[in-house]
């Protein structure tokens, strides 16, 4: 089953149903979903990778990501879809639920 790229009215309303809740915020940089998080020290923000890469890896989803001390900047696209998916949005999801 081939994954679709959103449209861009499709990418507005997930991004709107996405961020509702929160207060710090995704957006579309660059063509990916992205999204820095801030945690309180190096051991805090590395656990939080830990926890996504086994999220990631059970939904054979992988992020872009980086971390620098306390912040993770993370970037999420479908290669094969050529942009953003329902997949990407799914896994920021999970990355939130974790977040909080």
């Amino acid at each position: 089953m081939a994954i679709e790229k959103l449209s861009a009215g499709q990418l507005d309303e997930e991004l709107s149903k996405l961020n509702a809740p929160l207060e710090e915020l995704w957006s579309l940089r660059e063509g990916k979903l992205h999204k820095e998080f801030r945690f309180a020290d190096f051991v805090a923000a590395f656990g939080f990778m830990a926890q996504a890469a086994l999220l990631a890896e059970r939904q054979g989803h992988h992020p872009e990501w980086r971390n620098v001390y306390n912040r993770v900047s993370v970037e999420l696209s479908t290669h094969e879809a050529g942009g953003v998916s329902a997949r990407d949005f799914e896994l920021a999801a999970a990355m939130e639920a974790l977040f909080a």
